[in-house]
């Protein structure tokens, strides 16, 4: 099938397997009773499809199995929809996995997986530069442009590359699918920070500007981008409540204040997310609108965020298919963040592209076999570089660790503003540790690590060298091998050898070049020399009226006589070229 063809159909049903099982897990367990449910589910040619991402976010609300807040919003959406436990990111931070969501790609194969390549230039040496995707990859965004959707981003982006300018239709705080045409399907994400990292060590993370998700669309609203007050924070729990504390943190004061406060955002972003599925509903939008919940990667407390162990992947996603199809299942198969973007191309009905490295999960081109395996990487992080390579089946995590000769614990200063990873360098200083809390500090790691994920879930008793697991090693590292090799990933490779690669041994970022525009029978052409280079385009009219929206230019077009025509190309990770532009007569 066409990419960049809708399939033409009165409707798509998707066969969907809920699975509903007893008790809480981190992973499918074969000893729990499990009741397997087929049913169709019926969706309108061009359903709207929202996406509410939040940030550093585990398993901690009921759908989940922890109790400790209550969450009316995501409670009721989960009611209403599936819940999906085993969503794992491909990097244990934001900017990487935000790059596999929005690709299909694992950001390891396309120069994503460095955190922050566009900073810290003068710590690392290394020139600013961005991850570079096959010509042919486009952001799945443009992909649903071009097939007549309506995409809205609210507003953070953070890809490990700038975003084309034929990435969305919107992109900002105002970004709404109320801006878009009427009728018009759309794909809108909003994006949560309130359970940020920097909510454990700010009175209230971006509190103020999450405001603006009661506004959306009206661009004439004035939102406050200031945090607040800590005397301003709102209460959603008592201060005093009992937590359950992971082994790898101490209990002590400073810790279970930092729990308050991350059970206090999510309360505070479930509030948020509220707002818009009010909105939603109030306009009629509902039961057409397939809606996602999830988290951008897993945690973030120490030993969580930034790191590859489930603390640090899993994070929950619930989604609520129009008129509460398969209402109050759960769908425990294992998924990546590869899996988003040929998921939702297969919802509307168009076969993902072959450079695609996940798989649908649900819709027309829902993969046949479930995944096996799940993956996932870490590279520098900010100022500090290591090399760490995992992959999961429902059970047991492999991990290779290619500089075994350093430690675990890199001092990320962004981590230390927090309290609790205060306390830990503290305890750790005066030797008070216990030898659990103190793993994460020792100077060497195990070239190799094996855990069983469901017996051990924070991942605490290296198995590697347990001849009972043997066979599952010997599994699980061929597996690895066969990934790395398939998206061409060179774990350690220095990462001025990385950029080289990219910009294909140039010494500068590429630049793409500018647009040809062509004109024959009253049709106009645009070209690009760039390989794999998008176009965008606007149509100023005869009466100077710009365009808010750049168009994706697909194929040639008629433009008005009397009208400017301006382009500018776009490859992902080299320059954008310059806008050229042209009288039309």
């Amino acid at each position: 099938m066409n990419l960049f063809k809708t399939n033409t159909r009165p409707s798509v049903i998707i066969y969907l397997v809920g699975i509903l099982m007893v008790g809480c897990q981190t992973g499918p367990k074969n000893s729990e009773k499990e009741i397997a449910i087929a049913s169709p589910i019926q969706l309108g040619e061009q359903p709207n499809i929202l996406w509410l991402v939040t940030e550093d976010m585990g398993p901690y609300i009921p759908s989940f199995g922890d109790s400790t807040i209550v969450t009316p919003n995501l409670s009721r959406l989960a009611a209403e929809g599936v819940v999906y436990p085993n969503l794992y990111s491909t990097s244990g931070v934001c900017a990487p996995s935000r790059a596999a969501i929005i690709m299909g790609m694992y950001p390891s194969s396309i120069g994503a997986n460095h955190m922050r390549t566009t900073s810290y230039t003068e710590v690392t040496g290394l020139p600013s530069y961005g991850a570079v995707p096959p010509p042919q990859a486009r952001m799945v965004s443009e992909l649903l442009r071009m097939n007549g959707y309506y995409c809205s981003n609210n507003y953070k982006e953070d890809y490990q590359f700038e975003a084309p300018k034929t990435a969305w239709d919107e992109s900002s705080p105002y970004a709404h699918w109320r801006n878009r045409d009427e009728n018009q399907p759309f794909f809108s994400v909003f994006n949560f920070t309130e359970t940020h990292e920097s909510g454990l060590f700010e009175p209230y993370g971006f509190r103020n500007i999450e405001t603006r998700h009661y506004h959306e669309g009206d661009r004439s609203y004035k939102w406050d981008g200031n945090r607040m007050a800590e005397e301003e924070t709102p209460i959603h729990l008592p201060k005093d409540t009992e937590f359950d504390i992971p082994p790898y943190l101490p209990d002590t004061p400073k810790v279970r204040r930092d729990m308050w406060k991350l059970y206090n955002n999510v309360a505070e972003m479930d509030k948020q997310v509220g707002a818009v599925l009010k909105q939603l509903e109030e306009e009629g939008l509902l039961e057409n609108t397939i809606i996602f919940f999830y988290g951008d990667h897993g945690g973030p407390l120490p030993r969580e965020k930034r790191l590859i162990y489930d603390s640090g992947l899993n994070t929950p996603m619930i989604i609520r298919f129009p008129k509460k199809q398969l209402a109050g299942t759960k769908d425990t198969q294992l998924l990546s963040f590869v899996d988003f973007a040929p998921t939702l191309l297969s919802l509307i009905g168009i076969e993902p592209p072959p450079y695609m490295q996940g798989q649908a999960f649900l819709g027309e081109y829902k993969a046949l076999n479930e995944r096996k395996y799940i993956h996932g990487a870490a590279d520098r992080f900010d100022g500090f570089t290591d090399a760490i390579r995992a992959v999961r089946d429902d059970q047991f995590k492999y991990i290779r660790n290619y500089r075994p000769e350093q430690g675990y614990y890199l001092p990320v200063e962004y981590r230390e503003r927090i309290p609790t990873m205060q306390e830990l360098l503290r305890l750790r200083d005066e030797g008070n540790l216990d030898s659990i809390q103190a793993l994460w500090f020792r100077e060497q790691k195990d070239p190799e690590e094996l855990y069983d994920c469901i017996n051990d879930p924070h991942e605490l008793h290296n198995l590697a060298q347990n001849p009972d697991y043997s066979s599952k090693m010997e599994e699980l590292r061929a597996e690895m091998d066969r990934w790395l090799n398939e998206i061409g990933d060179v774990p350690n490779l220095p990462e001025a050898e990385l950029i080289a690669n990219l910009w294909n041994g140039a010494k500068t970022q590429p630049i793409t070049s500018a647009p040809n525009i062509t004109s024959s029978n009253n049709k106009t052409t645009l070209e690009c020399a760039t390989d794999g280079a998008s176009i965008g385009y606007k149509i100023i009219d005869k009466d100077g009226t710009t365009p808010k929206v750049w168009s994706v230019y697909q194929k040639p077009f008629e433009v008005p006589a009397g009208s400017v025509l301006i382009a500018q190309a776009y490859r992902i990770g080299f320059v954008p070229s310059e806008i050229v532009e042209t009288k039309i007569e």
